[in-house]
């Protein structure tokens, strides 16, 4: 009797889109994901501009981030530049469901040393938007869709008892142009819900995989927009061992 052979389960299939709304189908078939594994760990480098407020100058940014998927998880790691000189570090992260944010200048003097709930949901929040770097995280079980429209789509991240969304909006190709949510912002001490979006422009192939690599982190005030985070993907490696 002939053998035959049996799809890989390790490896991401057609049946696996089929459930999904029809802009997600697209756009998970736009990035390659089918035929590839799963990808557990992200590794990535980032370069960009970074602004507190409309009227403050733009600081140059170098970062380096690791994510895993399960659990989902992150840390990241970034230097900028305050009159030409890396005087200001950063360290965001989202692990065992709580996330922090800190900050330094000089190394000595500490800018920021966030924690609560208001951070969990904004750290969770980022994970979510950031899946577009490792795309088959669209299709663990902690993730659910929901169709909107024919280029829109709500996403819903679940993680123990911290659940996210927001809205992903694609291309004709597929291809994904922006991510909306609602996110704490902090503001004098005070936290307020606001729209939250990152817009993106330029994809490339990275290991394999088409994903954004350049794009605009933006929160939509009711004053006006504050495009506050300019990104830039310079390196990816999956599953690096």
């Amino acid at each position: 009797m002939e053998d035959i052979e049996k799809p890989n389960p390790s490896l991401i299939t057609m049946d696996m889109l089929q459930d999904l709304p029809e802009p997600v189908q697209c756009y998970l078939a736009f990035s390659g994901v089918v035929g590839k594994p799963w990808i557990d760990t992200v590794h990535l480098k980032q370069t960009g501009r970074f602004r507190q407020s409309t009227n403050r100058p733009w600081m140059p940014v170098t970062a380096e981030q690791l994510f895993t998927t399960n659990p989902p998880g992150f840390v990241w790691k970034a230097r900028f530049k305050v009159a030409g000189l890396p005087l200001m570090s950063a360290r965001d992260a989202y692990q065992d469901g709580h996330g922090h944010m800190y900050g330094k200048i000089a190394g000595l003097f500490t800018l920021f040393n966030a924690r609560g709930p208001q951070i969990d949901q904004g750290t969770l929040l980022r994970y979510l938007g950031e899946m577009i770097w490792f795309p088959t995280a669209f299709l663990g079980e902690n993730i659910s869709w929901q169709s909107v429209d024919e280029n829109t789509a709500q996403v819903t991240l679940r993680d123990g008892s911290q659940t996210v969304s927001a809205r992903m909006s694609f291309d004709d190709f597929g291809r994904p142009v922006n991510f909306n949510a609602q996110r704490y912002r902090e503001l004098n001490g005070a936290y307020e819900l606001l729209s939250w979006s990152v817009p993106m422009t330029n994809f490339a192939e990275r290991c394999g995989l088409t994903i954004p690599v350049r794009g605009m982190v933006t929160w939509n005030l009711p004053a006006g927009d504050l495009p506050y985070y300019e990104w830039n993907i310079t390196e990816v490696e999956y599953n690096r061992r």
